[in-house]
């Protein structure tokens, strides 16, 4: 596991995205989503959170892509998403309370399994919240990462903010 300050990943641009299964909240609870079901043949903006709910996560990361909605869909994106290592549960409410349902994919990484398939956990034991994804956003082509745009402090979403990803698309 890397510390909090590396900024070391496992994955990088010109690779594919780790084979991984999420939860998202379907109308019958929760169903399960493979990467193999998000990224083949689309364009994805996927950004990271280290938690919902959580002040940067919530009032800055997240807002910044919802209102940045229809320009990325005019520069082509098919997708945007955002993945934390939440519950389904907490991933749904998220969705409901930020308005976002319908414009971002909300995916539950419950156990980090893609998370730290892709090399990119955080451990925030000393916050009390475990195992959790660093902050970060990846523009992904077909499931293969063009770039990726990690924070070096997980307490800002300048990098990985939406403005960011606008640029590099």
């Amino acid at each position: 596991m890397t510390s909090h300050g590396e900024t070391q990943v496992a994955i990088q641009p010109g690779d594919t995205i780790p084979e991984a299964t999420f939860n998202t909240m379907g109308a019958d609870g929760p169903t399960p989503i493979k990467t193999g079901d998000i990224f083949p043949g689309k364009k994805v903006v996927l950004f990271a959170v280290p938690g919902a709910f959580t002040p940067t996560c919530h009032r800055n990361h997240l807002p910044g892509f919802l209102e940045n909605h229809d320009v990325l869909k005019e520069k082509g994106v098919d997708t945007i998403a955002v993945v934390s290592v939440n519950d389904v549960f907490v991933m749904s409410a998220w969705a409901d309370a930020t308005g976002a349902k319908d414009k971002i994919l909300f995916l539950a990484d419950g156990s980090a399994d893609f998370t730290r398939a892709a090399g990119l956990e955080l451990d925030a034991s000393g916050f009390g919240m475990g195992v959790r994804s660093k902050r970060y956003a990846m523009i992904v082509e077909d499931g293969v990462v063009k770039t990726l745009n990690i924070e070096d402090t997980p307490g800002q979403a300048v990098a990985s903010g939406a403005a960011a990803v606008l640029e590099a698309l």
